[in-house]
């Protein structure tokens, strides 16, 4: 089958929800992909920040082929061996107590609103029900999660949207100050804001926000559904900043391009959750689970992947850097580890389609921000491949 085949299908059986780039991808191998035709594209996207050991890395895919020969799913009814082993790995790596497993970072940070909620209507009644979180934000497709969210173009269409959620500037610390009341449940927020536009919280917002929260007795939440599982150098992006959460959330990247996703918190708050108030039919299963334990093996074990990452998101940024300086297209370089941002003076989506000519695979991730997130294997001279082509894109544009 071709590419023109897929898309002709794409339009003819599958809702309209997402704006595709003409490419059929077949199959792909550490940081390359190949679409229907046999071309060749360097992945700087890796599935939205999923891939994160790059495609079918040896030991996931192993795992997966062994879990699928002896148990693919048995429901929450009964014990599993991946999905203890995946908690275990989560709770002695994290500042967290127990985990709480779903099928995606949508589904994570639902659970982490309703968590938030009955903590503090257990605590304090029905008064304090209220979820602060941050402009330009993005925390899910959810209704919950949607609302959350500090997007309008997300909630269009979608009113009346759930009561209960209040937004403020993402590094301001007196508009969270004065939002966080004797009514607010938790403040839910992203380390960095990747579909944003890739925003990093400052040192001190982060600490003041874990301050507010513990004077006030507000939980505080991370969204590391992008964040977390190496992409910042860290395992958790938290980790940069000298504090902890009481709940963290984790998607993406854990199961390596498996679907699951995770909501972790301390004993004090995850003991609300009973038999009953909350599940997940699919949550934890033992594929998705023995995928997640094999990518946490090599992240943590194997090889020295988050130092890589560090040092590859080092050199990616001062490469962009250099190039900015002869490129006033380049206003702002953002990010952490390897999750970049680069604010244009263009549209960006053009920059998007030039890369993807010549063989690289990015996204934006608004009209002015181009956003990178390879695998966490990435070279240096893939990044300065790529590094190279951005500008090549850049001067035909002009």
């Amino acid at each position: 089958m071709l590419t023109e085949e897929l898309v002709q299908g794409a339009r003819q059986y599958l809702m309209n929800t997402y704006t595709r780039y003409p490419v059929g991808i077949s199959r792909g191998h550490g940081t390359r992909v190949y679409d229907m035709e046999g071309r060749e594209y360097l992945d700087f996207l890796a599935g939205i920040a999923v891939n994160a050991l790059g495609h079918c890395h040896p030991k996931v895919t192993l795992a997966i082929q062994k879990q699928a020969q002896s148990l693919l799913h048995a429901s929450n009814l009964f014990y599993t061996e991946p999905q203890i082993s995946l908690a275990r790995v989560l709770v002695d790596h994290s500042f967290a107590d127990k985990v709480f497993f779903c099928n995606s970072g949508a589904e994570a940070n639902e659970a982490a609103i309703k968590l938030a909620r009955r903590w503090a209507h257990e605590r304090d009644g029905a008064g304090r029900f209220e979820i602060v979180s941050m402009v330009n934000s993005f925390h899910g497709r959810t209704l919950a999660t949607l609302t959350a969210t500090g997007q309008d173009k997300v909630q269009k269409g979608y009113e009346p949207l759930p009561e209960g959620f209040r937004y403020v500037p993402f590094n301001d610390v007196e508009a969270l100050s004065q939002a966080v009341t004797t009514k607010t449940a938790a403040v839910l927020l992203e380390p960095v804001q990747g579909e944003g536009g890739v925003w990093v919280a400052t040192q001190g917002y982060l600490k003041a926000c874990r301050d507010i929260c513990s004077e006030r007795g507000a939980l505080l939440m991370f969204d590391e559904v992008q964040t977390g599982i190496g992409r910042t150098g860290r395992l958790f992006a938290y980790e940069h900043f000298g504090l902890a959460p009481d709940v963290m959330t984790l998607a993406k990247g854990l199961g390596g391009g498996v679907a699951i996703g995770a909501c972790l918190a301390t004993d004090a708050v995850a003991k609300v959750f009973v038999p009953g108030s909350h599940a997940s039919t699919f949550g934890g299963n033992p594929l998705a689970c023995a995928a997640a334990v094999a990518v946490l093996e090599v992240i943590l074990e194997d090889q020295d992947i988050l130092g890589h990452c560090a040092r590859m998101g080092e050199h990616f940024r001062k490469s962009l850097e250099d190039l900015q300086g002869g490129c006033p297209t380049i206003k702002e370089i953002r990010g952490m580890g390897l999750l970049i941002g680069i604010e244009v003076s263009c549209d960006a989506r053009e920059l998007v389609e030039g890369l993807r000519k010549r063989g690289v695979l990015a996204n934006a991730t608004s009209d002015r921000v181009l956003r990178f997130v390879p695998p966490l294997i990435v070279s240096q001279s893939e990044i300065d491949r790529v590094v190279a082509t951005l500008g090549d894109v850049i001067q035909a544009s002009r």
